[in-house]
């Protein structure tokens, strides 16, 4: 069981994943073990409430695909146990990265002072500016 929230969790059986041969420098053991993991969560075929389906197929992640399946690749560790830790993980974060509902921002007007201020400040560098131009009349 993966633990989302206090309520909601995910069975360990809706989440695929295999071992895979990870990439890039390693020499013999990188040629010879399966220690990347690649985890793959269908978010439509889940047991996950509506509305964290809707806000993962409305988020905008590169890891997401058009499907509707989460894609994640885990190959920084040299053991798989690591790696699958980390990719679950990292599936966690993302979930909870989309459900997380921002503030919304009540508009606010500046104060009277507020705006005088800016103006005082604008005349003032215009007349440093002013200063600088050529001296006429030399």
């Amino acid at each position: 069981m993966l633990k989302i929230s206090n309520t909601v969790t995910i069975p360990v059986d809706e989440i695929e994943l295999s071992f895979i041969r990870a990439q890039g420098a390693g020499g013999q053991n990188v040629n010879k073990v399966s220690s990347a993991v690649h985890l793959r969560f269908d978010i439509k075929a889940s047991s996950l409430p509506d509305f964290y389906k809707e806000r993962l197929l409305a988020f905008s992640d590169q890891r997401i695909t058009s499907d509707g399946v989460i894609v994640i690749k885990a190959q920084s560790f040299r053991t798989q146990e690591k790696n699958r830790e980390d990719a679950l993980s990292r599936l966690l974060g993302l979930i909870q990265k989309a459900t997380v509902v921002s503030k919304k921002r009540k508009a606010t007007k500046p104060t009277r002072s507020s705006q005088r201020k800016r103006m005082d400040r604008k005349n003032q560098r215009g007349k440093t500016k002013v200063l600088r131009g050529q001296v006429k009349g030399w």
